[in-house]
């Protein structure tokens, strides 16, 4: 692994310094692109307007007409994290703001797979329905949309993923990175855009004097969803995103956070009064994404709705022991995959440029995960594919994949559909994550194109592992009260979290668990612990290791640990 060290631009980490913060946190932000304090600045009357986005405006009318008229609104959801938060927001934030009557429909990962298609258009007709409401999909689903208003409903199309050469024919689309939208955000995470489209329709019920701005619904109680589901969505972390996290994660540590999150921090043996993003991204989403993945998403958007204490509990439960089952399904199918992604190649060989397996066995609902911890292991874009279980569809694979920097993942597929027409009979998604359909007699063939594609466009550079640091650690930084200073801050995909990096002394080493590596070793000649997640093979007695920080407790004191995540070796 090529450890780099991120530049520090002086000039930045000294105006952040003199501006009062503490000389370690202006070194970190100064190497983030931070250059004053202001950019740090989270007050919510710095965020984006809702007006620069495209749609918004039509948006909200389409919704306070349909308020004032007392249509019956249906969300159509999605079956992950963000989804569900989306889906949470909105029917939040529509009742909130004068709706009598809100519904939500989310598709079954396995029966209905992904986005409003025209059976759930027909379904969400039955429940009897005016307004259709799509949340983290829709941009995708032209026949869908198509369907639905066949029926005679509107569509309004709330999405972030990115939009194919055809958009649907909705009333209205609102999404930063549809053609024509000028909003500077284009990373906001789908609950992000839902919670847009509900300041929007405040504003224009505030213009048609339902509301004035003394007296108005409170909608920063949403916060604390728009925050989970941004973090668990691992969106970049922009300056706008960062500022809805922090105002999110604020709330949640005063107490200020629906039930069901307050259950699942719980469940997860997290205390809300120290929340974090990792808590966010770790502990909260994945029991959410779990209910998802191998039962039904309205558990988990159940968890989020609710204000009974009682029944977020109970339901945190069932996620939580959702979660666990998950993790077993888990582990034994990323040691199998990882067995067949391991045998396209010969030891001490370069993998090949992209990884693509398959088993009769895998579950759908998994296949995500797996292909991301293949892809951190072998660095190479990667898709699992798993039988589909949709009935009439089983000679179908539903596929997912998972890429590294410097190869957009859905680009790639849509170049391999262009190269071998017919063979992907459904894909979506973004640079890093990316899903598909293809009929299994054409695996092969998806696989020996993606390989091709890959192949030309990663370099050298590309395939070289690489994990950017933030460089040696003085010591007299390694305390606890500047472990716990560094979380609470805002850190995420594209604001990465410090990761520090030197020359160690490795005193002791041993195996915990049989598959993680504890470790004794001296920091600038003072003991301290540390702890390698996932690493079995020992490591020499002086190296260079990347580390993150950590405070564990140890007979009731607490202590600083070492994180490690890589080496060069």
């Amino acid at each position: 692994m090529n450890l780099l060290t991120r530049d520090v631009p002086p000039r930045s980490a000294w105006a952040l310094e003199q501006a009062g913060l503490h000389p370690l946190l202006a070194r970190l932000y100064a190497a983030r692109g931070v250059q004053s304090k202001d950019e740090l600045d989270d007050a919510l009357n710095l965020l984006l307007p809702p007006s620069g986005m495209l749609g918004t405006t039509a948006a909200a009318q389409l919704l306070a007409d349909a308020l004032t008229q007392n249509k019956r609104l249906c969300v159509v959801a999605d079956y992950d994290c963000d989804g569900a938060t989306a889906c949470a927001v909105a029917v939040r934030g529509l009742r909130m703001l004068g709706a009598q009557h809100v519904s939500y429909l989310v598709p079954d990962r396995v029966v209905d797979g992904y986005g409003l298609t025209p059976p759930i258009a027909q379904r969400v007709h039955a429940q009897g329905a005016d307004v259709l409401i799509t949340v983290d999909n829709g941009i995708a689903s032209v026949a869908g949309v198509q369907a639905a208003q066949a029926l005679g409903l509107q569509v309004l199309v709330t999405d972030h993923h990115l939009p194919g050469s055809e958009l649907p024919a909705a009333e209205v689309i609102v999404n930063p990175n549809q053609p024509g939208c000028s909003f500077a955000s284009k990373s906001m995470a789908g609950v992000g855009v839902m919670f847009y489209v509900l300041l929007a329709l405040r504003a224009e019920l505030r213009q048609r004097g339902v509301f004035d701005a003394h007296h108005q619904p409170r909608l920063d109680a949403l916060l604390p969803l728009v925050a989970l589901g941004t973090v668990a969505d691992v969106v970049k972390l922009d300056a706008n995103n960062r500022r809805l996290v922090a105002q999110g994660l604020r709330r949640v540590r005063s107490g200020a956070l629906p039930p069901g999150m307050t259950a699942l921090m719980r469940a997860a043996g997290r205390e809300t009064s120290k929340a974090t993003t990792f808590d966010f991204g770790f502990a909260l989403g994945p029991r959410i994404n779990a209910a998802g993945r191998l039962a039904d998403m309205t558990l988990g958007i159940e968890c989020l709705l609710t204000d009974d204490a009682g029944r977020a509990d109970a339901l945190a439960k069932q996620l939580d022991a959702i979660n666990r089952e998950r993790r077993v399904i888990e582990g034994d199918m990323r040691d199998m995959a990882m067995e067949m992604a391991e045998s396209l190649f010969d030891e001490g060989d370069e993998p090949p440029p992209a990884i693509c397996v398959f088993d009769p066995d895998f579950h759908e609902g998994v296949v995500g995960i797996v292909a991301s911890r293949i892809k951190d292991k072998l660095h190479r874009p990667t898709f699992v594919f798993a039988a589909s279980s949709a009935p009439g569809k089983e000679h179908e694979l539903k596929g997912s994949g998972r890429s590294i920097a410097g190869f957009h993942l859905r680009d790639a597929l849509d170049l391999v559909a262009k190269r071998a027409p017919g063979v992907l009979l459904r894909f979506g998604g973004h640079a890093m994550a990316a899903g598909c359909t293809i009929a299994e007699e054409h695996l092969d063939l998806f696989e020996e194109t993606l390989n091709q594609v890959a192949l030309e466009w990663l370099d050298a550079a590309t395939l070289q592992r690489r994990l950017e640091t933030d460089g040696p650690l003085p010591a007299e930084y390694r305390r606890v009260d500047l472990v716990e200073m560094l979380q609470n801050e805002v850190w995420g995909q594209g604001f990465a979290p410090p990761v520090f990096c030197e020359e160690i002394e490795v005193v002791s080493q041993r195996l915990v668990g049989e598959k993680h590596l504890s470790l004794k070793m001296k920091h600038q000649g003072q003991a301290v612990e540390g702890i390698w997640f996932g690493r079995t093979e020992p490591l020499p007695a002086r190296v260079k290791l990347a580390y993150r920080l950590d405070a564990d407790e140890w007979q009731g004191q607490k202590r600083v640990r070492f994180l490690v995540e890589g080496a060069d070796l």
